[in-house]
């Protein structure tokens, strides 16, 4: 038998042990095609559901997004709207009038900038590869 040092210490390791399991797992969860499967990746945005995303699809889920994100109902974002999906810095190239505030129209251009750079084969669509790319998960953060 062991010891009751021997015991807590066990525990200890497997409190340790499910403790950084679960951080994993948040961490895993929470970053936009960390570990997600095709389906993951496409679903809600292949509205088609021929297999890839095109700019179409990115701008319409795009689209709601910024619906759901502009809370005051004013038509444009600002800077704590945005929170999580630009930079402050991005922010600042993306706001051509320079007004600190993104209308639809300015986040919708950032869309499709971004579902340029993510179409590494410039075909049009994106695919699940494609959006595992780090410009793919820059255009995630826009549409999701």
């Amino acid at each position: 038998m062991g010891s009751k040092t021997e015991d807590g210490d066990k525990r200890m390791i497997s409190r340790r042990t499910a403790i950084l399991a679960a951080i994993g797992v948040v961490f895993a969860a929470s970053t936009p095609g960390f570990a997600a499967s095709d389906y993951e990746l496409l679903k809600g945005l292949d509205t088609d559901r021929d297999g890839t995303v095109d700019l179409d699809e990115a701008t319409k889920a795009a689209s709601a997004v910024f619906e759901m994100m502009d809370r005051d109902r004013d038509g444009m974002l600002t800077r704590h709207e945005l929170s999580g999906r630009l930079s402050v810095r991005e922010l600042k190239a993306a706001d051509p009038d320079h007004d600190g505030t993104l209308s639809k129209e300015e986040y919708l251009a950032v869309v499709a900038k971004r579902f340029q750079a993510a179409d590494t084969d410039a075909d049009g669509t994106l695919t699940a590869g494609e959006l595992r790319s780090k410009a793919g998960r820059a255009l995630l953060r826009l549409l999701k």
